[in-house]
């Protein structure tokens, strides 16, 4: 699988896929952008982006400290996350690295709520959540989502942008396969063109 670098570009990241804003993980598996002209966009690059990522999404503190270990992390779940999507949308059974990958993202973290006894106000419940473990967390949130995304009834409606380069993922809304009005205009460019010079294509 190709490794998306974080590339500085003039271009600047396209707005949230279609489905995004309902499912962490197609904004999760989207951070690896793939730009015209052979660059990419890695929003979990290095760790301070992918602390921001996290931090904008209210999965951990700003002052986290994320580590680069911790960053490889995000990017490898991200990448079986991708594997995933892309196993549903051409309808193939999923390899089992990525699915075993997303299974121990899932089953890193307790889900109890965990009985506490606070010296004024007495006995209270509360899910573990100390900072060690904050990627942790992140990463089950993520593997936990991408689960629902893939058993739900919007499975159906998940596909991958078609406009070339873009690898992006997008729950389809009727007959549109954008992820972004930029891609939209791209694909109609490369049509309009591939008309002009007969080259007519899907």
């Amino acid at each position: 699988m190709r490794s998306m670098k974080e590339t500085v570009t003039a271009e600047p990241a396209p707005p949230p896929a279609p489905g995004a804003e309902r499912y962490l993980a197609l904004d999760f598996a989207n951070t690896a952008i793939a730009l015209p002209g052979g660059q990419f966009l890695d929003l979990l690059g290095t760790p301070a982006t992918a602390n921001q990522w996290l931090t904008e999404r209210g999965l951990a503190p700003v002052d986290a400290g994320m580590r680069e270990m911790c960053a490889a992390q995000l990017r490898s779940l991200r990448e079986n996350v991708r594997a995933l999507l892309a196993s549903r949308v051409a309808g193939l059974p999923a390899l089992a690295p990525a699915l075993s990958a997303v299974n121990d993202a899932l089953t890193r973290v307790p889900t109890a709520a965990l009985l506490h006894w606070d010296e004024k106000n007495g006995p209270y419940r509360a899910a573990p959540h100390p900072t060690t473990q904050i990627v942790d967390h992140a990463l089950a949130t993520l593997a936990a989502n991408t689960a629902d995304l893939l058993t739900g009834p919007d499975a159906e409606r998940l596909t991958a942008c078609g406009s070339p380069p873009c690898t992006r993922y997008l729950l389809r809304h009727g007959r549109r396969h954008w992820c972004s009005t930029r891609c939209g205009d791209r694909a109609r460019a490369a049509r309009a063109y591939a008309r002009r010079t007969g080259r007519e294509t899907d």
